[in-house]
């Protein structure tokens, strides 16, 4: 299976109120998002992270997080990702493109106003913008195929490459 995530912000204290996420300390936080990533990305899982693995964490901490994570990782890179240990990816990248059960994905930590092939279906997934689930609602109504696919947006989860595209296009191909 094939996954996307961003934002989880490991380490980060000031997340919690700056986003009303629901955890009563960073280290509740931290554990339950490992626990979520780890609930449906297995370990030969395909997942792409979309930027901002942590924050206020020094890199060697960072480094042990970041192994305690499933799946094959790629990173693309956001504006709080520090020099993690690249043999921790299989890639990183600040913009990457894939083709994925036949639909077209730019990848970014940020949101794009236009992105290869956005006029012939293709999807555009980020972060860094901390939105919640209505974003991705909003976009869906007026026809714009840009998800983000941060933790805030998600229930603090991962999402698969098919509920993107179920969500967009109801399961249709």
């Amino acid at each position: 299976m094939i996954y996307f995530t961003a934002d989880m912000h490991f380490g980060h204290r000031g997340i919690i109120a700056m986003q009303n996420r629901p955890f009563e300390s960073v280290d509740v936080m931290n554990s339950v998002l490992l626990q979520n990533y780890n609930a449906v990305v297995n370990k030969n899982d395909t997942v792409y992270i979309l930027g901002d693995i942590c924050h206020h964490l020094d890199i060697d901490d960072a480094n042990v997080l970041i192994r305690k994570l499933n799946g094959k990782k790629y990173l693309i890179t956001g504006n709080h990702d520090k020099k993690y240990d690249p043999k921790l990816f299989i890639e990183i990248h600040d913009f990457m493109t894939v083709s994925l059960n036949g639909k077209h994905f730019s990848l970014m930590h940020y949101p794009m106003l236009s992105w290869p092939k956005k006029n012939r279906g293709s999807y555009q997934l980020h972060g860094h913008i901390h939105a919640r689930a209505d974003y991705n609602e909003t976009n869906k109504s007026e026809g714009i195929r840009r998800y983000d696919v941060g933790v805030d947006a998600n229930n603090f989860f991962p999402v698969s490459v098919r509920q993107i595209i179920d969500f967009f296009d109801g399961g249709i191909e």
